[in-house]
C-alpha cells in the first residue's frame, strides 16, 4: 500500500467516523495492509468520541504491540473518551500506559488526566498530575479548579482560584456555577459582581448559570437584573442566552415577558420552542400552548412530555392521553417523564384499564426501576380503586423516596385502611425517612376516615413536638374534620375558633389577590371564579353577584363542568350543557327512566323499552 492509499484509507476511516459508522471504519481499518501512526490515532480518535473506551483501550494495546509509537493526539484521545462514560478504571489504565510510554511530559495529556479525574470526584488524583507538572497552562489551572469544586472542597477552590495566573471566564465560570449548585445564590452574584470589576462581562454560560438559578430559587429580582446585564452586553444575540432568559420567564411565572423575549429572538430551536409552550401550559393557557405546538418546526421528547404534563396539570386528562397515544405512533419512545405524565392523567380520570395498558408499556420499555414513574403507578392505582396493585407496586420500589411512601399512606388513607397506614408510618420512621407536612396529613384523613380519634390526636400533637412539623391550616381542618365526624362538636368549635382570626386574615390575603389576578387578565375567567368563591366563603353575597355579573358584561365565559366514565378501556367525556353526542341519548334516556323509577318505582316510562 502506496503513501496514497494510507491516505485514502485514513480519509475514509475519519469520515465514516464523523457518519457514526464505526462498525464500516474499524472494517476499513482492518483491511489495511499497512498502517501508519496517523492511521492508529484516527483509528483510536473514531472509538473514543463514539464513547467505546475500552474497545479503544485494546486498540491502543494492539497499537503498541505493533510497534506503531502513541502520541500524544492518540492518548488525549482515548483519556477523553474515557471521561465521557466516566470510566474511571480505564481512564486510570490509561495514565498508567501513558507514564510507560513517555507522554506524562506532554501538557494536552496531563491536562486530560487532570479532567478525567476532577469529572470522576478524584481531585486528590488530579492534583498530583498538576503538580508533576513543568509548565500548566489556564486550562491546567481550571480543570484543577473544576475538580476541586465539583467535591464541593471550597476551601481549596479559592487556594487555587487565588494562585492562578490568569483568572479567565472559564475560571469564574466554574466558581458562579459551583456556588449556583449549590444554592449559594447571594454568593454566585457577588462573585458575578466581581468578575465583572475585573474586566470580564461573562459569557453565554455565565448568564445561563445565573439566570437558571434565578428560576430554580424563583428570585426575579435578580433574574431581572441579569437579563438587563445581557441586553447592555449584546449577548441577546446568542440563542443559548436568549433560551435561558425564556425559560427563567417561563418558571417565575411571567408568561407576558417570556413571549417578549421569544417574539424579539432572531432564531429559535426547540429549546425555544419547548420553553414557550411550557411557559404558555404553566399559566393555564392550553389553546395557545396547543397552537405553539403545531407552529413548532420539530418537536422532540421533552415537546411531547410537556404538552402530556401540561394538559395532566390542567384537568384535561382526555387531552393528555390522546396526546401519549398519538406521541407513540411517531418515532419517538417515551421516557420517565411522559409516562409520569400520562399516569397522573388516568389517575385523575381513574381509568383502570388505560393505566394498566400503560403499566404494560412501562414493563415493556424498562422504566420500572425509575422511582418517579414506580409512584406514579402506586398513585394511579389507588386513585382507581385498585389498592392491591398499589401494594405491590411499593413493595418492588428497591430506592423508595419520601414521595412513595407518602403516596402508599395516602393510598391507605383513601381506602380507609388506617391500620395500614398507621404501620407504613412506623416502618417508614424505622428506615431512618424524615416525614413532611404531606405525611402527617395523609394519617390524618386515614384516621379520620376509620374513627381512630384518640391515635389521630396523638398524630396532631405529636408533629410539631415530636417531628418538627408545625401544623398547617389543612392539618387543623382535616383534625377538626376528624372531630366533627365522632360527634365532638365541642371540641371541634373550639378548635376552630382558635383558627378563625388567622382564616380571617388569609381570606383577605387571598381576595387582594383574587382582584389582582382579575387587573392584570380580564380576558382569563379564573380570577373572576376565584374572587366569587371566596366571596361566597365568607358570606359576601353581592359581591359574589357582582363579580359574576362583571363576567358577563366582559364576555368571559366559565368553562363548563364535565364528567367522564371508563367503557371498555375508552373514556367518555360528558359536558355541562352539550347534547350533541348522539351516543349519548340512550344513555339520557336510561337516566331519566332511573330518576323516574327513584320518584315513583310503579311508574310506566315509554322512552325506554
Amino acid at each position: 500500500m502506496g503513501r496514497m492509499g494510507l491516505i485514502s484509507a485514513t480519509s475514509r476511516i475519519v469520515s465514516l467516523a464523523r457518519l457514526g459508522a464505526l462498525s464500516a471504519a474499524r472494517k476499513v481499518f482492518d483491511e489495511m495492509p499497512e498502517r501508519d501512526e496517523v492511521a492508529w490515532n484516527a483509528m483510536l480518535a473514531a472509538c473514543s468520541r463514539a464513547g467505546e473506551p475500552r474497545r479503544a483501550l485494546s486498540l491502543f494495546s494492539s497499537m503498541r504491540v505493533s510497534g506503531a509509537r502513541p502520541d500524544a493526539f492518540s492518548s488525549t484521545a482515548l483519556i477523553s473518551g474515557a471521561t465521557d462514560v466516566s470510566d474511571l478504571r480505564t481512564g486510570m489504565t490509561l495514565h498508567a500506559l501513558v507514564v510507560r510510554s513517555g507522554l506524562r511530559s506532554s501538557v494536552p495529556v496531563s491536562n486530560s488526566l487532570i479532567d478525567m479525574y476532577g469529572k470522576c470526584s478524584c481531585a486528590s488524583d488530579a492534583l498530583r498530575v498538576f503538580d508533576e507538572m513543568e509548565e500548566p497552562n489556564e486550562v491546567s489551572w481550571c480543570s484543577l479548579l473544576y475538580s476541586f469544586m465539583n467535591e464541593d472542597r471550597f476551601e481549596e477552590v479559592h487556594a487555587v482560584f487565588d494562585e492562578m495566573p490568569v483568572k479567565n471566564a472559564v475560571a469564574w465560570n466554574i466558581l458562579i456555577m459551583g456556588y449556583a449548585r449549590n444554592g449559594e445564590v447571594a454568593v454566585s452574584m457577588a462573585l458575578f459582581k466581581r468578575m465583572r470589576s475585573s474586566g470580564l462581562e461573562g459569557d453565554y454560560t455565565t448568564f445561563g448559570t445565573l439566570l437558571n438559578v434565578c428560576s430554580e430559587l424563583q428570585d426575579p429580582f435578580f433574574g431581572r437584573m441579569i437579563h438587563g446585564v445581557v441586553v447592555k452586553s449584546g449577548s441577546d444575540a446568542l440563542i443559548e442566552v436568549n433560551n435561558s432568559t425564556l425559560s427563567f420567564y417561563a418558571r417565575s411565572g411571567d408568561v407576558g415577558d417570556a413571549s417578549k423575549v421569544f417574539e424579539s429572538m432572531n432564531t429559535w430551536n426547540t429549546i425555544s420552542w419547548n420553553a414557550m409552550i411550557d411557559a404558555r401550559m404553566s399559566a393555564g393557557d392550553v389553546d395557545d400552548s396547543i397552537s405553539l405546538f403545531q407552529s413548532a418546526p420539530e418537536t422532540n421528547i421533552v415537546t411531547w412530555t410537556t404538552m402530556i404534563g401540561g394538559f395532566a396539570r390542567n384537568g384535561h386528562g382526555d387531552k393528555a392521553i390522546a396526546f401519549f397515544l398519538d406521541m407513540s405512533r411517531t418515532h419517538l419512545r417515551p421516557d420517565d417523564l411522559a409516562f409520569g405524565a400520562v399516569l397522573h392523567a388516568c389517575a385523575v380520570l381513574t381509568v383502570l384499564e388505560i393505566g394498566r395498558m400503560t403499566h404494560a408499556l412501562i414493563l415493556l420499555s424498562g422504566f420500572t426501576s425509575y422511582v418517579y414513574v414506580a409512584n406514579g403507578l402506586l398513585n394511579m392505582y389507588a386513585k382507581c380503586g385498585d389498592i392491591k396493585s398499589s401494594e405491590q407496586v411499593f413493595d418492588e420500589i428497591s430506592n423508595r423516596d419520601l414521595v412513595s411512601w407518602n403516596a402508599m399512606l395516602f393510598a391507605y388513607s383513601l381506602h380507609a385502611c388506617a391500620p395500614s397506614a398507621l404501620k407504613v408510618f412506623d416502618e417508614m420512621l424505622l428506615r431512618g425517612v424524615i416525614a413532611d407536612k404531606f405525611t402527617f396529613l395523609g394519617l390524618l384523613m386515614a384516621c379520620s376516615h376509620a374513627g381512630l380519634v384518640e391515635k389521630g390526636r396523638t398524630v396532631f400533637e405529636t408533629m410539631e413536638t415530636v417531628h418538627g412539623v408545625v401544623p398547617d391550616e389543612d392539618h387543623k381542618a382535616c383534625f377538626i374534620d376528624m372531630l366533627g365526624r365522632a360527634g365532638r362538636e365541642e371540641e371541634a368549635r373550639e378548635l376552630l375558633n382558635k383558627c378563625s382570626e388567622w382564616s380571617k386574615v388569609a381570606r383577605g390575603s387571598c381576595v387582594i389577590s383574587g382582584e389582582e389576578l382579575v387587573a392584570m387578565a380580564p380576558e382569563k375567567e379564573d380570577g373572576y371564579v376565584m374572587l366569587s368563591n371566596l366571596y361566597c366563603g365568607s358570606g359576601r353575597w353581592r359581591e359574589a353577584e357582582e363579580v359574576r355579573r362583571l363576567m358577563a358584561e366582559r364576555g368571559v365565559k366559565k368553562a363548563p363542568g364535565c364528567s367522564w366514565i371508563e367503557v371498555r378501556g375508552r373514556v367518555v367525556v360528558f359536558v355541562s350543557g352539550v347534547q350533541a353526542i348522539r351516543r349519548t341519548v340512550g344513555a339520557r334516556e336510561m337516566i331519566e327512566w332511573l330518576a323516574a323509577e327513584m320518584r315513583c318505582p310503579s311508574s310506566p316510562f315509554d322512552g325506554v323499552s
